[in-house]
């Protein structure tokens, strides 16, 4: 049902390329925690944003791309929302991609100079992908060209490699760490598990990660 006078109108930005396999009735039920959120009784229903102008939830069925843009009104439980929608959609993406989320405080007035209350607004950024090395990837570009660009104010482009080359290492150290992890929680080979007992997500170094 609709949240009146909530505490927060919640902002989901993101762009996810989709399997060519993936259909309505599987999006529908990833995006579902949002939909149902909304107070919609389907996606279609749901799909549409608070503001007219933003585009809402679409999907471009040419280029099998999810593209949201989308506001809600809500408070803090749309965070458990959001992790269900990440588990969904990890299923469909066909690689990594960043989901921007802002909690704006409908209640903190920026105008109102007496008012001594701070403003709750938050930012979240979400990864989804098919599997960890696809998350870490996106992970990855988002870092660099957030640090490229602001280095490239002191900077030209050319002299940043050592940076990149830094930022790849880092990430390569955590996601063989993860590979790690992973493999002790598998049982031992011959085992009663069998030599195919692993996790699925297998160890497929992200690309830039020498």
């Amino acid at each position: 049902m609709p949240r009146y006078n909530a505490p927060f109108e919640i902002h989901v930005h993101g762009e996810i390329a989709l399997r060519a396999d993936v259909n309505f009735d599987q999006l529908q039920d990833a995006l579902k925690p949002l939909w149902t959120y909304a107070g919609a009784r389907s996606l279609a229903d749901g799909a549409s944003s608070t503001y007219e102008e933003e585009p809402g939830i679409l999907l471009d069925a040419q280029t099998q791309m999810l593209q949201i843009c989308w506001t809600v009104p809500g408070d803090e439980d749309f965070r458990q929302a959001l992790d269900e929608m990440c588990m969904g959609l990890n299923e469909l993406a066909l690689k990594g991609a960043a989901i921007e989320v802002t909690f704006y405080d409908t209640d903190f007035d920026e105008e109102d100079e007496s008012s001594e209350q701070d403003s709750r607004d938050d930012f979240v950024m979400l990864f989804v992908g098919p599997t960890p090395a696809a998350i870490m990837q996106a992970q990855r570009d988002l870092l660099v060209q957030d640090v490229v660009g602001m280095m490239e104010r002191h900077f030209d482009g050319a002299e940043l490699g050592g940076v990149v080359a830094e930022i790849d290492r880092l990430f390569s150290q955590r996601f063989d760490a993860l590979v790690s992890s992973l493999e002790l929680g598998k049982p031992p080979r011959g085992g009663p598990g069998g030599s195919g007992g692993g996790t699925g997500h297998g160890g497929r170094r992200p690309r830039h990660l020498h």
